[in-house]
């Protein structure tokens, strides 16, 4: 039984419940549903703390999944699993593979800049401080792309971009 058909999560079996009757009902192959499978696996697993287990599974997913704008989407959630692994570098190279397979995810964008952000106080601690400014600059930049497409979203994003004094990049 896939991982996600055991959650006792009320909504979660409804989901999935509704996205196996969907997968059902729509025309897809057998190869795309298995994808479909490995990455609601992989969330799971990954709202559980199970990290090695949802990256299993959503490496899976990648290797299934033939559709371009449903495949970005599982990049995107690899990057939150190296991150909460600590791995952050890693985390962004997974984050930089959503755009490029959707152009215009906010979330992925979002994930970039607080990774970034992050890189930028650790190198404050580290006493780099030149390397943090690059570093906040960057995630300044990924915020605003993170923030264009719907301004009411990511009001964290542009408190931070109002407190840093990057706000001008946002204009």
């Amino acid at each position: 039984m896939p991982r996600s058909q055991r959650n006792d999560n009320f909504i979660d079996k409804t989901f999935t419940i509704l996205a196996d009757i969907l997968l059902q009902i729509l025309p897809t192959t057998k190869r795309e549903r298995e994808a479909s499978t490995y990455h609601r696996d992989g969330m799971s697993a990954q709202s559980e703390g199970e990290y090695a287990e949802a990256l299993r599974s959503y490496y899976k997913a990648m290797r299934l999944e033939v559709d371009s704008y449903d495949r970005s989407y599982i990049p995107h959630n690899i990057g939150p699993t190296h991150t909460s692994n600590g791995k952050h570098a890693r985390a962004l190279e997974y984050y930089f593979q959503a755009p490029e397979r959707n152009s215009s995810p906010p979330q992925a964008f979002n994930n970039m800049a607080a990774t970034c952000h992050h890189r930028g106080e650790q190198a404050i601690h580290q006493g780099n401080l030149e390397i943090s400014e690059a570093w906040f600059d960057q995630a300044a930049e990924y915020w605003k792309q993170a923030v264009a497409p719907s301004p009411g979203n990511y009001i964290e994003a542009q408190n931070r971009l109002k407190i840093t004094g990057r706000s001008s990049l946002f204009n």
